[in-house]
């Protein structure tokens, strides 16, 4: 069985350059998602978790790239090496093996891994405070909504229905689960 280096890429927005994350690495096979590091559950990081093997190099750009919290980002290093999967982060220059273990690396690992949820949670305070100030000043006007007000009604209508199913509702509208509830308050 031939082994295979897999790329996982994330990048928040839209305007991020995903192409520079893995640039000059030999990649077999590239998963990428658009999406926050905040949470785990992002569809192109569990179809990478699914398709790695024993043997694999999972390769990530950086460790904030892969989660933003300690306890995601030591889960899924342990859930790729248990598999025998080996997990290297470039830009940290750190490799975690399954089997060979270096105290050195752990806590080096669970010290960024830390900082980069630090990290995180600053900037969340940081937009916090300036949404408040800029409320306070009447700047700030909130989020664009997402469906037009004849969507909003055509989505409250098929919610109405007896036996509905919220999840194929939000599918069908393309958002999620939360963002359908949000429009079915009253």
């Amino acid at each position: 069985m031939k082994t295979q280096t897999i790329g996982y890429v994330r990048v928040s927005s839209v305007d991020q350059n995903e192409a520079r994350q893995l640039e000059g690495i030999e990649i077999d096979r590239v998963f990428t998602d658009q999406a926050s590091g905040r949470t785990a559950d992002r569809p192109q990081l569990i179809e990478a978790l699914r398709y790695a093997r024993e043997g694999d190099t999972f390769t990530v750009h950086s460790m904030d790239r892969l989660a933003r919290n300690v306890e995601d980002m030591l889960r899924l290093v342990r859930e790729l090496n248990s598999k025998g999967v080996t997990v290297r982060f470039v830009k940290e220059n750190l490799t975690f093996s399954a089997g060979r273990a270096d105290p050195r690396s752990d806590l080096m690992f669970a010290m960024l891994a830390a900082f980069s949820q630090f990290e995180r949670d600053l900037i969340r305070e940081r937009q916090k405070e300036g949404i408040a100030l800029a409320k306070k000043r009447g700047a700030y006007k909130g989020r664009k909504p997402i469906l037009s007000q004849e969507q909003a009604a055509q989505l409250r209508a098929e919610a109405a229905k007896p036996g509905s199913n919220k999840s194929q509702i939000a599918r069908d509208f393309g958002i999620r689960r939360e963002t359908l509830y949000h429009y079915l308050r009253p």
